[in-house]
């Protein structure tokens, strides 16, 4: 894997070698600390020639500045100061990790003209480092040239060398504080991270119960993990979650995991994922096109599984629970036909007419289970349901159906302040209708339109009067458009919006 910079903090002080960065405002002013980083004045010469004006996210270099003994001079624009919230220091700090190159040795100097950043925003600005430099190269055993030519030796390839990880110094005026925020904001990193690696998997390498297994080392930080094999949901009338497994041979496991950081009294927040490893389609076959990207099918169980691990890690002040269904969906003699009817765990009976709207067949159980389980304050499911959320909503926002007005409301104010956004989407009786099922209690897809509706009116079915939200997250998930802090096919989509909904309204 690409190697991990470190980053601390310090009070300013003159950089002597290395690459420096600095931040310029709308207008192309420096702060006083940048200033003296640049005593022969090279970068102010550089600004008109190249145009830059301080406009965010923008930038200009200047190799071997005259007067300083350092490498590199870089200035990022900052833009309008007052537009400067903490997702914007994110992406600055994303913009920064994008000019690194090579270096090894970086100085940040976090100063602006009137505005000497305080802890948090340096803490954020370190975290959009992070999550800008990540890359899933895991599997690559050759060198890049920098013409982009595999560097290959003969058939033994050898293997890449792992380049030296950046050191980087953010000089701050109160590094203490920055330090402080920072341990919370690397446990939300970690946890988009976490969430990454699991989609960007291959679904050879990650099965359910290979998923299970990364799901135990959560652990090691305090989170009670228990696995269901699939003997023991079938023993809790889990038809509806093993009928989507039985083609494959690998499996299925149900993961539930739970963090007890808030008082012993307190219902706990449920988080439930879709966990497809890998989806054919089944007997409803997907066509060959793009079906590749079926191994992020479980960007759901990814996602939840990177927020306890993130909540875990900052010691969050709450009780939460997160349910992951872990299937795949693969295709033999023994996979489920259209046609078949299977009994959920809540007795209902539910008519597959097509086995590949099979996530919600998942969801169903898991859902039911984390509800009469555990009695949650509300629940919360993400997952990689349907193209007709895409077609609505692009791949810029999830789409939100719920049942209660102040989570939904909760989790849009989430979404705009992380910018992991999310859209509300209508429910209503008469879509229910659409999946009323002559030979079963219901049947598992609706009609041409409305196809994410239908499928969020199917899961509302087992949620009981339990407030309840469900996060469609097929476009964002995977293959989303890339940003200033991700560059990955796998976004680890949901994972901060979730961490500031709990952190807002939800911990004592």
């Amino acid at each position: 894997m690409t190697s991990r910079p470190s980053i601390s903090f310090a009070k300013f002080a003159a950089s002597k070698k290395g690459s420096v960065f600095v931040f310029a405002a709308d207008g192309g002013g420096l702060g006083e600390a940048a200033k003296a980083c640049d005593p022969a004045g090279a970068l102010t010469r550089a600004f008109p020639i190249a145009d830059f004006s301080g406009k965010f996210a923008s930038s200009v270099e200047v190799l071997a500045p005259e007067g300083t003994s350092v490498d590199r001079l870089v200035a990022i624009g900052a833009g309008k100061i007052s537009s400067l919230d903490d997702h914007a220091w994110q992406k600055l700090g994303g913009a920064v990790a994008a000019s690194l190159r090579k270096a090894t040795d970086v100085d940040v100097i976090l100063d602006l003209p009137d505005l000497q950043p305080d802890g948090r925003q340096a803490a954020s600005l370190a975290a959009g480092i992070l999550l800008r430099t990540y890359s899933f190269d895991k599997y690559k055993t050759r060198k890049d040239k920098e013409d982009g030519q595999s560097d290959s030796k003969g058939p033994d390839a050898k293997k890449a060398e792992a380049a030296k990880p950046a050191k980087i110094t953010i000089h701050c005026a109160d590094p203490a504080a920055a330090k402080k925020a920072f341990v919370g904001e690397e446990a939300v990193v970690d946890g988009v991270l976490l969430a990454r690696d699991l989609v960007n998997e291959p679904a050879n390498a990650l099965g359910p119960v290979e998923f299970a297994d990364r799901v135990k080392q959560l652990e090691s930080l305090g989170v009670e993990v228990e696995i269901l094999t699939e003997k023991e949901m079938k023993k809790l009338g889990m038809g509806s979650l093993l009928g989507v497994a039985q083609g494959s041979p690998r499996g299925a496991r149900l993961a539930v995991m739970r963090w007890n950081g808030g008082k012993a009294k307190d219902a706990p927040l449920a988080f439930i994922g879709k966990g497809v490893t890998f989806d054919t389609g089944g007997n409803s076959m997907k066509p060959a096109s793009g079906m590749e990207d079926m191994k992020g099918d479980m960007g759901g169980a990814a996602a939840v599984t990177g927020l306890m691990r993130a909540l875990a890690a900052r010691k969050a002040k709450a009780n939460v629970v997160g349910v992951i269904g872990l299937v795949e969906n693969a295709v033999d003699g023994h996979a489920q036909r259209p046609g078949d009817i299977v009994t959920s765990m809540s007795g209902q009976t539910i008519e597959v007419l097509n086995t590949d709207a099979e996530g919600r067949l998942v969801l169903a159980d898991a859902l039911w289970y984390a509800n009469d389980r555990f009695k949650p304050k509300f629940m919360i499911n993400l997952a990689t349901l349907t193209g007709a959320i895409m077609v609505a909503l692009g791949q810029h926002y999830a789409g939100l159906f719920s049942n209660n007005d102040e989570l939904a409301g909760r989790l849009f104010g989430a979404g705009q302040a992380s910018q992991e956004r999310v859209w509300r989407m209508p429910l209503g009786p008469e879509y229910d209708k659409l999946i009323d099922s002559k030979n079963a209690d219901m049947k598992n897809i609706g009609g041409r339109y409305g196809g994410a509706i239908i499928a969020a009116q199917f899961l509302q079915r087992f949620v009981k009067d339990t407030p309840w939200a469900h996060l469609d997250i097929a476009g964002t998930a995977m293959g989303a458009p890339p940003s200033e802090i991700n560059q990955s096919w796998g976004s680890g989509f949901g994972v901060r919006l979730l961490d500031r909904l709990v952190r807002d309204h939800y911990e004592g």
